[in-house]
């Protein structure tokens, strides 16, 4: 949110919202846990990260938020990136980044330089995160239309002026198969097959949009084919996949199925080309009415639910793990207006929340395999404090969405029985968002020694509502459990949310080091105190109050000397 136009606002409405909740009675929400009916695996989808800007990730604050991305799953998070084969000097801007991997001499002889991209990948690994490799975009030195080449885009300006020299086809496709090839073989000597082998390699990023590819689809296809011999000559149990289109990718997205598991490859001659997991985007669509912001969750479910059924109705291609390569509320993370302000508050949490739980049932639904959920959001280095981007923090201090990751990663990997009376259900939610009464809706899991029940209470609109008066009966214990140790994590305005506590600060704009470190104790995952659960040998029934916006995470841990 541009400052000026939209803090007056939500600070206006954080004040309207606590007066309302002192007046409106609570809804009545039971859930119920059971234990012993066990489902499907819980994959941990959320553990994908990704940003436009490549070069911010070893600067101070991005090193600082990647060790905190790290620390959720250390060695399983990966992190994805536009740019890593830009032409220039690594000075990071807004949208854009660079590590001159790639000249040329007078001669046209490829010169490699590895310098850039090497403290990128080891800034990554030294983090605990690994790489989701996107090979792109074009070298200057190999575009076919190399002038303009970085743009001048702004926040506010046309989206398609992101477009330059970088977004054209190579000149040389042997060259481009070469560089793909070079740049595999140089993280094998430096980081060693064993690790190189975890990692994803896809070409490009939407190349079935104007602002970033500027061939034709034939042309991808092509590009694609030639980027990956490279990486599978270099590496041939590398894993490979793409193509990362913008939304479900329409026809563009039929026509590379087709392709890759039919056609005739542009580099090596024979049927399809290897692909080892498949991978579209997905945003919603949020929208500035009478005075608010309203969300639009369900533009994001229904352009999921699309790209599952697609890859489901390809027999060839419908066991591959699918990557939604970015999954967000919206599409521009580089992008200010009133429309976004949901962005540093509560209302992006409880969105997250919401929408994580509804794609776990969708891939179900689909029968496919849901491997990651990439958010599109990192941090813009050097920015003014909240200064509206969609980020994961603002000056190195962690946004509240941030704790639904923490949570997320307290979850076990088996996913258990949870039925909420509030929960809306997937049609409706697909179909019309969360228009008129909240979902309050619940995930639940278990593992050897732990339960973990995610709670939200998710609206469209950012406007005051009720609490949601939760009875929570949690039935089918395993042995050891009854008694156990109870952890109850919050995010909601006044807890795990440094936005609201920036606010209730009187939002300074440099705030003093005393004042940063309250800010920086204030971002963390919240721990409340609540009534006390009332046991049986079996289960448990326990009672909370969730704001609107809200999320919580009940973790009940096994008994030690079981």
């Amino acid at each position: 949110m541009r400052k000026g136009v939209g803090l007056g606002l939500l600070a206006a409405l954080s004040l309207t919202s606590a007066a309302f909740a002192q007046t409106t009675a609570p809804l009545p929400v039971s859930i119920t846990v059971d234990a012993g009916k066990p489902q499907e695996e819980l994959r941990p989808i959320w553990r994908f990260f990704g940003a436009d800007e490549p070069n911010y990730a070893t600067m101070k604050d991005g090193r600082k938020l990647l060790g905190h991305l790290g620390a959720l799953k250390p060695k399983a998070v990966y992190f994805r990136t536009h740019n890593l084969l830009n032409t220039g000097d690594g000075t990071p801007a807004l949208k854009w980044g660079s590590t001159n991997v790639y000249t040329e001499d007078a001669q046209g002889k490829p010169i490699y330089n590895w310098t850039i991209l090497d403290h990128l990948f080891d800034t990554y690994l030294a983090a605990g995160v690994r790489p989701y490799v996107q090979i792109g975009f074009m070298p200057k030195a190999l575009s076919t239309n190399p002038e303009p080449y970085q743009h001048a885009w702004r926040p506010g300006f046309d989206y398609n002026l992101i477009s330059g020299g970088w977004g054209y086809p190579p000149k040389d496709y042997d060259k481009w198969s070469e560089l793909a090839y070079q740049w595999v073989r140089h993280c094998i000597e430096r980081y060693g097959q064993a690790e190189v082998e975890t990692w994803y390699f896809e070409v490009w990023n939407e190349p079935n949009g104007p602002a970033y590819w500027k061939g034709t689809p034939q042309e991808f296809h092509k590009l694609h084919d030639y980027a990956i011999a490279g990486v599978r000559r270099a590496l041939p149990t590398a894993r490979v996949g793409g193509p990362d289109v913008a939304g479900s990718g329409g026809q563009f997205m039929e026509d590379f199925l087709t392709h890759v598991a039919d056609g005739t490859n542009y580099a090596t001659g024979q049927k399809g080309t290897p692909t080892d997991f498949l991978a579209f985007h997905a945003k919603g669509s949020p929208k500035f009415v009478d005075g608010h912001v309203q969300m639009g969750i369900a533009n994001q479910l229904a352009g999921i639910d699309k790209g599952f059924s697609m890859i489901a109705a390809r027999p060839a291609l419908k066991d591959k793990p699918i990557v939604i390569g970015e999954s967000d509320p919206e599409g521009c993370a580089a992008c200010q207006g009133p429309s976004l302000s949901y962005r540093n508050g509560t209302v992006y949490s409880s969105y997250t929340a919401a929408s994580f739980a509804r794609k776990h049932d969708l891939a179900k639904r689909r029968g496919v395999t849901l491997d990651g959920a990439l958010t599109w959001a990192f941090e813009f280095e050097d920015q003014p404090y909240f200064a509206g981007f969609r980020q994961l923090s603002s000056n190195g201090l962690d946004l509240a969405v941030v704790n639904v990751f923490r949570m997320f990663s307290l979850m076990g990997p088996r996913r258990i029985e949870a039925v909420s009376s509030g929960q809306i259900p997937l049609d409706e939610i697909i179909a019309q968002g969360v228009r008129g009464r909240p979902d309050v809706g619940a995930l639940a899991s278990l593992d050897k020694d732990r339960v973990a029940i995610m709670v939200w209470n998710y609206h469209d609109d950012d406007v005051p509502g009720p609490a949601a008066d939760v009875t929570l009966d949690l039935k089918g214990l395993p042995k050891g459990f009854a008694g156990g140790k109870l952890t109850h994590y919050r995010v909601d305005q006044d807890h795990g949310n440094v936005y609201g506590a920036w606010q209730r600060m009187g939002s300074p704009m440099a705030p003093t080091k005393a004042q940063y470190d309250a800010l920086e104790a204030a971002s963390g995952l919240a721990v409340i105190d609540g009534a006390a659960p009332t046991w049986s040998k079996t289960g448990a029934t326990l009672t909370f109050q969730l704001p609107r916006q809200g999320v919580s995470l009940l973790v009940l841990e096994r008994l030690k000397s079981q």
